[in-house]
């Protein structure tokens, strides 16, 4: 019994040890192959005037709306960009990684979020999905041959109905 176990505990290091080797492995060449990455992600619309189940499943795509992406290096912004999704909501930032004078952008420097949309009727943005505040670059979703692809989002927009008020004196 005390052979099963430890057997047991010694398989279970072993497989946390191997998780961890193919994470780095990941994110090695998530950083070092390639010369851009990849940025995608989707452009909701929610409206929370619906009922509870249109409310969560009935989210519709916004044509248009933009998404930026901002790098930063230790002290400063070294990079800016934005795109407009497509009729499916959806956005492909691509950025270069070795930047204008040689720089290199570290995609962990790197912040996508909302900044407009073109549907007034759901144009206040919401923080769902960090859209607001803005996504850090963190782990790749995809790393293959020289692409490297981080997916972000879904990001939401909601009608001005659902805008949260902002109250004075905290009442």
């Amino acid at each position: 019994m005390v052979q099963r176990i430890t057997t047991f505990v010694l398989l279970l290091i072993e497989i946390v040890f191997l998780v961890n080797y193919v994470s780095q492995i990941a994110m090695t060449a998530a950083y070092y192959d390639g010369d851009v990455i990849h940025v995608a992600g989707k452009v909701m619309c929610q409206d929370c005037t619906l009922n509870y189940d249109k409310w969560i499943n009935g989210s519709e795509p916004i044509k248009g709306a933009v998404v930026s992406i901002t790098c930063m290096d230790e002290r400063e912004i070294v990079y800016y960009g934005s795109d407009k999704t497509d009729e499916r909501g959806q956005f492909d930032l691509v950025v270069d990684k070795v930047l204008y004078g040689g720089k290199s952008l570290k995609p962990q420097l790197c912040n996508v979020r909302l900044v407009s949309s073109p549907d007034k009727s759901c144009g206040i943005p919401t923080d769902f999905g960090n859209g607001q505040t803005g996504v850090k670059l963190v782990q790749p979703f995809m790393v293959f041959k020289d692409l490297v692809k981080f997916v972000v989002g879904p990001f939401y927009y909601t009608t001005p109905m659902c805008k949260t008020p902002k109250y004075e004196n905290n009442y």
